[in-house]
């Protein structure tokens, strides 16, 4: 396999190929690392959520993302739909790997969707691949034709009650950015 063929590259092979780009296909040094990074490391829209073991199956634990970026189509004008998707889930086994969500949802971007049909799509994947306890998908689209449309989808695992609620500090809106 060639060196640009291979998704996972190892560190020490990436410290190898900075020292010496020549010896790797950069045609001269001040060739930017990023763009002949990006020529060894291509990055592809995918449809394939990963997984890895809950660190704390034991534990109930609230997982809350913000992804601000989602991107689909209109599947009756063709025009970009843009939204924050708000995920919270309480992981059982599995919890959803960032990088393979992140290529996920960039798998939309090129797609005509309904507001309702994607959210709930979305949902199902990831609920099929974590298999949580719960998992609650808000999907905020911007406005369209002088409408906001909020769409919010839940799934629970069969059997599973939330412990009792304490009230603590909610997440809020952009609770990641700071300033």
């Amino acid at each position: 396999m060639a060196l640009g063929e291979n998704p996972k590259i190892s560190s020490c092979v990436w410290r190898l190929i900075e020292a010496n780009p020549l010896a790797f296909g950069a045609k001269r040094y001040n060739v930017t690392l990023l763009t002949f990074w990006k020529k060894a490391m291509p990055t592809q829209a995918s449809k394939e959520l990963e997984t890895f073991e809950n660190p704390h199956p034991e534990r109930d634990y609230h997982i809350h993302m913000e992804i601000p970026e989602f991107t689909c189509l209109c599947p009756k004008t063709g025009q970009p739909d843009f939204a924050t998707l708000i995920l919270d889930y309480i992981p059982d086994e599995k919890c959803v790997e960032l990088k393979s969500l992140k290529l996920y949802m960039w798998s939309y971007r090129n797609e005509g969707a309904f507001h309702e049909a994607v959210t709930n799509h979305i949902l199902n994947d990831l609920a099929a691949a974590t298999q949580p306890r719960f998992m609650r998908l808000t999907a905020k689209f911007y406005v369209r034709g002088g409408i906001f449309t909020n769409v919010v989808a839940e799934h629970r695992k069969s059997g599973w009650q939330p412990a009792p609620r304490v009230d603590l500090a909610a997440f809020e809106g952009n609770s990641n950015t700071r300033g």
